[in-house]
């Protein structure tokens, strides 16, 4: 697979099927996974991947209801919009957001395999997130879809780490869980904000001194002069 098709169409793929994931592809991703750039090549990570049906079912409460909470507090302001107002711009979008992360919570049990991330001494996750990005176009070159999301850590960290098994008192924290799972649905490049509202040049607000209309790709490489 080209690389700026992998780059372009991995996003989040939350509605998969139940069938397993074999071992050597979950052997490809995990082995990508660690050959991400690492802080002083310390390494501090640590990555679980659950397939067991009863730890799935004793994590799938606990992330239903961290969903739940992200919707009555942090998101709360812009989903209550989004209802308010669906033909808004920007409505849709947010409602659909809202649609596919509650599905997944809904359907947590089903999904195949999960990966949960551990770090240590990587308070900005300069180390975790490129390896769990890594993992992630991993799969998304085996077929495979994927998910990142906070949630877990977030509101039922100390419950999740004590279910999986974590030792306490070494410092390591849970910095994602990642949804793995062949996608019902098709493979597209998701819509962003163009990146002339979004990136400056030399100092904030500044122009950027070059417009890209549209996704580069397929198609052209290089954007052209603002």
């Amino acid at each position: 697979m080209n690389v700026y098709e992998a780059l372009y169409t991995t996003r989040a793929m939350r509605r998969v099927r139940p069938d397993p994931i074999p071992y050597p592809v979950q052997a490809r991703i995990l082995d990508a996974a660690i050959r991400a750039p690492s802080g002083g090549n310390m390494q501090g990570w640590r990555f679980i991947l659950v397939d067991d049906p009863a730890v799935k079912d004793r994590l799938g409460p606990l992330y239903r209801d961290s969903i739940g909470q992200l919707w009555a507090t942090v998101y709360r302001e812009r989903v209550e919009r989004a209802r308010e107002a669906p033909g808004e711009p920007g409505s849709a979008a947010t409602l659909r957001m809202v649609a596919s992360a509650q599905h997944l919570a809904d359907h947590f049990e089903e999904v195949p395999l999960f990966l949960l991330a551990f770090s240590r001494g990587d308070p900005s996750g300069g180390s975790i997130y490129p390896a769990v990005w890594s993992a992630q176009l991993a799969a998304r070159a085996e077929g495979v879809g994927s998910a990142l999301t906070t949630v877990l850590g977030a509101f039922h960290g100390a419950e999740a780490l004590e279910i999986l098994g974590v030792p306490a008192g070494h410092g390591w924290s849970m910095a994602c869980c990642v949804s793995f799972g062949y996608p019902k649905g098709r493979w597209g490049v998701a819509g962003r904000r163009p990146v002339q509202e979004v990136a400056y040049r030399n100092s904030w607000g500044a122009d950027l001194g070059l417009e890209v209309p549209g996704p580069l790709w397929p198609g052209e490489r290089s954007g052209r002069p603002g």
